[in-house]
């Protein structure tokens, strides 16, 4: 029986070994074929991303280029507009010298420039000023588009110009730039079109500089309706031997997309030009970068399988020595055991063996946080006991009170004077309170009104307050001593610079189940960042006051609340701040206050709450 038992556990070993080396070949394989597929994919990626961004860079070059010479016709037609026609009566002076010396600082630009009356009229061209008879002036696309709009510019897709009389018999073709003028004519004001028609054969040479490619890239230009301006086989284009899917990329934005057209697969980059929203496009077709990916592809293949192969070995030899693991993660949970509660927990072997002890490590050292953050608590608990009991009395605020007084008695401003002990008494008998530290927030605004009063008489009434609390939540719980440190804060760094044009709202509303107290000032604020940093420790030295800062107020109600309460700040420079207090509403009883002053959470307060109404 002995023996039995021996030889089923021997078999039981080995298949437990067999079942683990074959697992752990089978996971290995697939994840190095996995990161192999990752790898290629992202060597395709950043190829793809490669090419995109040089046709990017292309566009962008081509496109300055272009906004270049469109933007050199833009000051041709100004300088045309704004210094001759501007400045000359046509009805007694003549257009045709000053416009024929601008033709001529720009005529290898250039084909013509004319100005027309918006009856169809020449006025004056450059450098062919006779007029052929036939030609219907107002009949002409660039004439009704500049008469169709004031106070813009249009360009033409390209066209053969055929409006003068040229004695070398030369049919050019031009894009033209055209716009409505003011004419003036023996004094009086007319609409007028204003034409300059620029040299297909300057945008065209553009355009060819970037088609120098020889991948199977290439850039072509089209009007925003479709209609082709430029394409490297516009011959073909023309004669029906070659299509482009011009139609279809007009309706695209600035991008870049993927699309198959005819059986192809490319890249498509749409970018638009200024002046005319003519769009420029980029063409790269897929086949032209994927070709040098084969080399890269054959590489990878050799990566994962000599992987697979090493990982084969390692896990036969992994599969062996996966008892020794085990009886190494025993030996740590048994020094916890005997009462070592930092011990060395090991997590290593197998994938099973290194979750679980890395698992049994996490659990360990989740205990021993939880116990470290009891200890913190009760002293972050006291801390904050012991700077609420600090800042109830700010010896600096009650000697400059106290010199107040002395000077309004000597001053023989009596009734100042006693309105002002008698505001001083109220701020303190609130401050102490009995020891207690949560109060009703009657009480607090209370303490924050007296608190204010001093301060206006101290200040010689350099700003102004005012207090609108809503009734429905003065019998609230509040910790005590909250207002008083936003005030402060308000008036010191608020205040101080304000020349008597200061403002401080408070407010307080109750919203769902949560009350929120505000502090307001007009003063001059800060930038957001700055704003958030004074909730994360990093408050500014303090000038003046108690020294009982924002974070001390935002951990004391974080401590008496919750996580979810505290203060919220909103700044802006020279705007002003305002700061939120954020509690909940819990009336004050008895009960509510025990529960709170012995420090326990708000849901306990509503859980004895709950409790009582059952």
């Amino acid at each position: 029986m002995k023996k039995i038992r021996e030889l089923l556990f021997h078999k039981r070993t080995k298949s437990m070994q067999m079942t683990i080396s074959v697992s752990f070949t089978v996971l290995s394989v697939c994840c190095m074929c996995f990161l192999g597929v990752m790898l290629y994919q992202q060597f395709t990626r950043k190829a793809e991303n490669l090419t995109i961004e040089n046709s990017r860079q292309l566009l962008n070059q081509t496109t300055i280029n272009l906004e270049d010479y469109l933007r050199n016709m833009r000051r041709i037609s100004d300088a045309m507009y704004y210094t001759v026609i501007k400045n000359t009566d046509i009805g007694s002076e003549s257009l045709d010298d000053s416009m024929t010396l601008l033709y001529e600082a720009n005529k290898d630009k250039l084909v013509s420039i004319a100005c027309y009356t918006n009856d169809g009229n020449l006025t004056a061209a450059a450098p062919i000023a006779t007029e052929k008879r036939d030609v219907d002036i107002k009949s002409q696309k660039w004439f009704q588009d500049a008469a169709g709009e004031l106070e813009n510019f249009h360009f033409s897709t390209p066209h053969v110009q055929n409006l003068f009389d040229d004695p070398s018999f030369r049919y050019y073709w031009v894009i033209s730039l055209s716009r409505t003028v003011e004419l003036t004519r023996n004094g009086t004001s007319m609409l007028g079109v204003l034409l300059v028609d620029m040299n297909y054969s300057s945008i065209e040479q553009l355009l060819e500089k970037a088609n120098t490619d020889t991948s199977g890239e290439y850039v072509y230009l089209m009007a925003p309706d479709g209609e082709i301006i430029y394409h490297p086989k516009q011959n073909l284009i023309h004669m029906g031997l070659y299509q482009e899917n011009n139609d279809r990329t007009a309706q695209y934005e600035d991008t870049t997309v993927k699309e198959n057209f005819r059986g192809e697969k490319r890249l498509v980059t749409v970018k638009t030009i200024s002046y005319t929203g003519w769009k420029l496009i980029s063409v790269v077709p897929m086949k032209s970068f994927s070709m040098g990916m084969t080399g890269m592809r054959n590489l990878v293949v050799l990566l994962v399988a000599l992987t697979v192969l090493a990982a084969v070995l390692l896990n036969q030899m992994v599969s062996a020595r996966i008892s020794k693991p085990l009886r190494r993660l025993n030996d740590s949970v048994k020094e916890w055991e005997s009462g070592n509660m930092n011990p060395d927990i090991y997590a290593g072997g197998s994938m099973e063996v290194e979750h679980l002890g890395k698992t049994l490590r996490s659990t360990v050292a989740q205990i021993q946080q939880l116990m470290d953050d009891i200890v913190v608590e009760q002293e972050e608990k006291r801390k904050s006991e012991l700077d609420a009991l600090q800042s109830q009395i700010n010896p600096h605020f009650l000697y400059n009170t106290l010199d107040s007084i002395v000077w309004m008695i000597t001053g023989e401003r009596y009734d100042d004077a006693v309105f002002m002990i008698t505001q001083l008494a109220s701020l303190f008998r609130i401050s102490l309170s009995k020891g207690k530290t949560v109060i009703r927030i009657e009480e607090e605004v209370k303490h924050a009104q007296n608190y204010m009063n001093i301060q206006k008489i101290r200040y010689k009434n350099s700003f102004e307050v005012d207090f609108q609390i809503d009734e429905d939540i003065r019998d609230g719980c509040i910790v005590k001593l909250v207002l008083q440190p936003l005030l402060e804060n308000a008036i010191y760094y608020g205040m101080e610079f304000m020349d008597g044009e200061g403002e401080i709202h408070v407010r307080g509303y109750r919203k769902d189940d949560d009350i929120y107290l505000e502090v307001e000032d007009n003063g001059l604020g800060m930038p957001e960042e700055e704003a958030a940093e004074l909730l994360n420790g990093k408050e500014r030295p303090h000038k003046h006051g108690s020294g009982v800062g924002l974070i001390n107020v935002h951990s004391r109600l974080k401590l008496r609340f919750g996580e979810e309460y505290g203060l919220i700040i909103h700044s802006c420079p020279d705007e002003g701040m305002m700061i939120q207090i954020h509690i909940p509403y819990i009336p004050y009883t008895t009960e509510a206050q025990k529960i709170l002053e012995s420090g326990k959470s708000y849901s306990s307060v509503s859980a004895d709450r709950k409790e009582d109404v059952k």
